[in-house]
């Protein structure tokens, strides 16, 4: 599969997502821009995935720097959960399911796009900058003992607070969906 874009869909890109990082400064205080842009033109596999995001309706933004690492945090902060739901928590989950399967599940589709799902630490810093999912729910990566035991952990905002509940991982609702970080 490709995961190069061309230069006018790069071009395009870098637009829309400056034009998201200036009306939500919130979001990246002290950050500067042409920084971030300079290194999405180098990584262009990274451009590609933000693609992917931005694609499927999650509009990622910056909300991070790790200066130690040097990498920028791009989060989904769609208001709702992006459009890529009824997707089971993972490919063994998906696997196990007898009858009515989904099209796909959360862990390989954020693979496929070159992203990871979001931890619940990361959703509840998402939180922090806005009200997220207040009718749709999120995946985010679960600790490997409630997985072994057949289940998987999702969050949401209700109630003007965020919660943290456990399905069996076979599971999979048209709300549901998932939020996914790319690190650049």
């Amino acid at each position: 599969m490709k995961k190069k874009l061309t230069s006018e869909q790069a071009e395009e890109l870098l637009k829309i997502l400056k034009t998201r990082f200036e009306k939500n400064m919130h979001r990246h205080k002290n950050l500067d821009w042409e920084k971030i842009q300079s290194k999405l033109q180098k990584n262009p596999d990274k451009l590609w995935s933000l693609n992917e995001m931005e694609e499927t309706e999650g509009e990622p933004d910056v909300v991070g720097y790790d200066k130690k690492a040097d990498e920028y945090f791009f989060f989904d902060c769609s208001p709702e959960s992006p459009k890529r739901r009824s997707l089971c928590y993972d490919y063994p989950a998906w696997e196990s399911r007898k009858a009515n399967k989904p099209e796909s599940n959360a862990v390989d589709k954020a693979s496929e796009m070159g992203i990871e799902l979001l931890t619940e630490e990361q959703y509840r810093q998402l939180q922090e900058l806005g009200k997220f999912d207040l009718k749709t729910s999120s995946w985010v990566k679960t600790p490997v003992l409630i997985r072994e035991l057949g289940g998987a952990i999702f969050c949401d905002r209700r109630y003007n607070t965020v919660f943290t509940y456990h399905n069996g991982a076979d599971s999979y609702y048209a709300a549901r969906g998932f939020r996914g970080c790319l690190k650049v």
